[in-house]
């Protein structure tokens, strides 16, 4: 952004202040910070400083130019900021984490299976907790009854995404639910029948 402004279409800057600026607060100083910057430093305001912030919000409720969560770096590479002609996908870099797991190297039986789930599912639920519902909603079923893994997959989206209350969707543990999409696929990675 800094290198190349004319890709922020002049609605955005480049530098982040602890907070929005409001046109009154123009020529009064506030802190703020580059990518060069291990600190804050004070700046006197200026018209351009009202710009929108290339990266507004915090943590995962962050989003590039108020589009789209910094993090997701694959697709959308005609995706443009609402209402404008600027495109996100060259602010945008992808190095994703893999990992190679060779099925035939294992024997697995109908319990062994892999989930993939949207962060939707991850935000609120972690590795043991959806074992947990895996290993609780599988017992339930018999090993051959390929519907199984649906309802693991239903329970996963159900429990991640909570139940209406007064304060919003919760957790049964009183925590926000998910308020991102959520979509699970439960993979089985053994046959059914018979255990070995």
């Amino acid at each position: 952004a800094l290198l190349r402004p004319e890709l922020l279409g002049k609605e955005f800057t480049h530098l982040e202040f602890p907070r929005r600026i409001q046109p009154k607060e123009l020529g009064k100083k506030m802190l703020y910070r580059d990518q060069n910057m291990n600190g804050w430093a004070y700046k006197k305001i200026e018209e351009d400083d009202l710009k929108f912030p290339l990266i507004y919000g915090e943590g995962k409720k962050a989003r590039m130019m108020a589009t789209i969560g910094v993090t997701r770096g694959l697709g959308d590479h005609d995706l443009k900021v609402f209402s404008s002609n600027i495109h996100i996908k060259p602010f945008l870099s992808c190095f994703p984490e893999v990992r190679v797991y060779d099925l035939t190297q294992y024997e697995h039986c109908p319990d062994d299976v892999l989930v993939l789930g949207t962060d939707g599912l991850w935000d609120v639920t972690n590795d043991k907790e959806v074992a947990g519902v895996v290993m609780e909603v599988l017992t339930s079923y018999e090993p051959n009854d390929p519907c199984r893994y649906t309802m693991v997959a239903q329970e996963l989206v159900v429990r991640s995404r909570g139940v209406l209350k007064e304060r919003g969707w919760r957790l049964a543990n009183d925590k926000l639910g998910s308020g991102d999409d959520i979509s699970v696929f439960v993979i089985p990675l053994g046959g059914p029948g018979n255990y070995t």
